[in-house]
């Protein structure tokens, strides 16, 4: 019932650095130093995304620089091993790269990333094209939002759809994200939903919801 939800393709960031499989050592921690990122995704050809390689990728280098790991050491850290003594993105990456789609809600990019462990994803077509990147920063852009935005968005898409005909006597306002709805509505039995309805509302930080029904004097709860 609430405006269509806000995706990936609406806050990711479409001026992506990218490297080649080929790309050395050297290279990759330079673009990482110049562009202030921890994370490149290695494309080749038309720009398919093949992996992405990070800061924890190359850290093996330093850690065995000064000393040789031992036998048992090798076994136990075989992926760090042979990282420390590769050159280029195609020896260096993860793959396959962790990945989302421009369509994706940004719960969804939120749940992935936090499973996964990761600070920021590559975003891809239906081809495994580059398209952009998200991180955590992106997704906290919504909180942006101002607060006369959120509670013409909670009026529009919430209060005037359940309550065509008693919209009037409600009041919505937002103080730093948080939304108080108060006032009388001819339906109480939807009240429940108007909140759940607001707090869904991409922005919000909390809603108090002091509704009340025409006939009653108590507060409507969920």
């Amino acid at each position: 019932m609430t405006s269509n939800p806000y995706t990936v393709a609406d806050v990711m960031t479409t001026k992506v650095i990218a490297v080649t499989p080929e790309a050395g050592f050297k290279d990759i921690a330079a673009a990482m130093g110049r562009w202030k990122v921890t994370a490149l995704p290695v494309v080749e050809g038309e720009g398919r995304v093949v992996g992405v390689v990070s800061e924890a990728d190359l850290l093996p280098k330093e850690e065995f620089h000064e000393h040789r790991p031992g036998l048992i050491e090798q076994m136990h850290r075989l992926g760090d091993t042979a990282k420390a003594g590769s050159t280029s993105a195609e020896n260096l990456m993860t793959t396959p790269a962790v990945t989302i789609h421009p369509d994706a809600t940004l719960p969804q990019a939120a749940r992935l990333m936090t499973d996964r462990h990761i600070k920021r994803l590559p975003v891809v077509d239906a081809d495994g094209t580059l398209k952009g990147i998200v991180s955590r920063a992106d997704l906290l852009k919504v909180f942006l939002r101002s607060d006369d935005e959120l509670a013409a968005e909670i009026r529009r898409s919430v209060i005037r759809r359940l309550f065509p005909l008693s919209h009037e006597a409600v009041r919505v306002t937002v103080s730093q994200g948080i939304a108080t709805l108060t006032g009388r509505v001819r339906d109480h039995t939807l009240i429940p939903m108007a909140e759940r309805l607001a707090h869904s509302v991409e922005g919000i930080v909390d809603v108090h919801c002091l509704l009340r029904d025409e006939g009653r004097t108590q507060p409507g709860r969920v």
